[in-house]
């Protein structure tokens, strides 16, 4: 695909991997002219390679690769990209770094692991409130633990963690609904003119967009809290059947995982309990 202009300073290449949970395909931004920087290379497609690059202006260079999460449609093309132009990669972490004590201590039985780009390594580390080239690095942790946002200007690069044509998914252990609920209700604090998420169109009001998401995961949450009032003691595949009455059958899977990681929520916050070590098959009892 050819690259599109958003504004001055700022490209867009759309990776050719649309699907239910990518829409349209992932997004890749070229920021910058001459010396650029490149934000989420994307899945690993040589097509999307040579897209990226026909996309620079004569004598331009990617200078720097940043990585908003290892998932397989934005992380693993960044290799590829460093090889063929000499620029390092930054990120957070690895794909199993940055977990926080509660995802640590699930273990195996949780299940997960979806989309995780395993392979995924980047050159240099970044963390909160590191500058490069003008971009201002933001922990936003949530959809997956070495997730970051970028803020170039009063734009912001959400990643996958606010985007304007769907919810994120957020699956356990290398999704932390605790910690999304945290970084949406921070960067709903900020004052952003605009989003540009790793899928769809950019979030023209992305402060509202911030305040309706976890209004929607809010109305979740009481969700499942009656479903296991009315229904009783239940697990995450049944409550999402129960409460995802509007779900195409295939994106059912997808669904409990987000129960899951809700229930995990409401578990730490003492609202439910399960006996046991917390699985993937767990039985939750209302408090």
């Amino acid at each position: 695909m050819q690259s599109e202009t958003l504004e001055p300073g700022l490209r867009r290449v759309t990776a050719n991997n649309p699907s239910p949970m990518t829409y349209t395909g992932t997004q890749t931004y070229i920021v910058g002219e001459g010396e650029v920087i490149v934000i989420d290379p994307g899945p690993s497609e040589p097509a999307h390679l040579d897209a990226i690059l026909a996309a620079l202006h004569p004598a331009e260079r990617v200078a720097k690769i940043l990585v908003t999460h290892s998932h397989l449609d934005h992380s693993p093309l960044a290799r590829p990209l460093a090889e063929a132009t000499g620029a390092p990669i930054f990120a957070a972490g690895s794909s199993d770094w940055g977990k926080s004590p509660v995802m640590t201590a699930l273990g195996d039985g949780v299940g997960g692991g979806e989309g995780v780009d395993a392979a995924f390594s980047p050159d240099e580390q970044i963390s909160e409130g590191d500058v490069i080239e003008g971009i201002t690095v933001l922990e936003t942790p949530g959809h997956m633990a070495n997730h970051l946002s970028f803020a170039w200007g009063d734009a912001l690069f959400s990643g996958d963690l606010v985007m304007g044509w769907s919810t994120s998914l957020v699956s356990p252990p290398d999704g932390d609904m605790t910690e999304f609920f945290t970084s949406v209700a921070r960067l709903e604090a900020r004052t952003d003119r605009i989003y540009y998420p790793g899928h769809g169109d950019p979030v023209t009001e992305p402060q509202a967009r911030c305040t309706a998401l976890i209004a929607h995961r809010r109305t979740r949450e009481a969700q499942i809290l009656e479903a296991l009032r009315t229904i009783g003691p239940a697990r995450a595949e049944t409550l999402a059947r129960h409460i995802y009455t509007d779900v195409a059958p295939a994106l059912l899977p997808a669904a409990a995982r987000n129960v899951l990681a809700h229930l995990i929520d409401l578990h730490t916050r003492a609202r439910i309990t399960t006996p046991g070590p917390i699985r993937a098959d767990s039985l939750f009892h209302p408090d």
